[in-house]
């Protein structure tokens, strides 16, 4: 199939397909008129990536870990076990990324109530 049609039944735009290419992600083959041809394996390969990109991971994890995933029913799941530690790293780095995250909406959260606190003194007193 072409990259259109395989768009069209992983539901992602040709243009991430292309990028999915460029990353290393998908590997379709070459015709002699230089379109692309895709399998049927790449919608599921599509598939898998956008689970990944959704959970998080970067291309640069996905292309390494792409080969080591299989579904179960609507989840992936690791074959190989140096992959599954892998997972558990990201994870980790996720997790950081939060509470960093949460202790800057706090810190922001605090500025806006002291400046509300501030504005609503100075309507008090005009």
């Amino acid at each position: 199939m072409f990259i259109g049609e395989l768009s069209k039944r992983a539901g992602v735009s040709t243009r991430s397909l292309r990028y999915y290419e460029q990353q290393g992600l998908l590997r379709p083959q070459r015709r002699a008129s230089g379109y692309r041809e895709f399998g049927e394996s790449d919608v599921a390969a599509v598939r898998r990536v956008r689970i990944l990109l959704a959970a998080g991971l970067k291309t640069d994890l996905i292309r390494e870990v792409l080969p080591c995933m299989t579904e179960e029913g609507a989840v992936l799941a690791p074959t190989c076990e140096e992959m599954a530690q892998d997972l558990k790293s990201e994870r980790e780095r996720l997790s950081r990324s939060i509470e960093q995250l949460q202790e800057a909406r706090a810190v922001l959260s605090s500025i806006i109530h002291a400046g509300e606190a501030i504005t609503a003194g100075a309507g008090a007193t005009e």
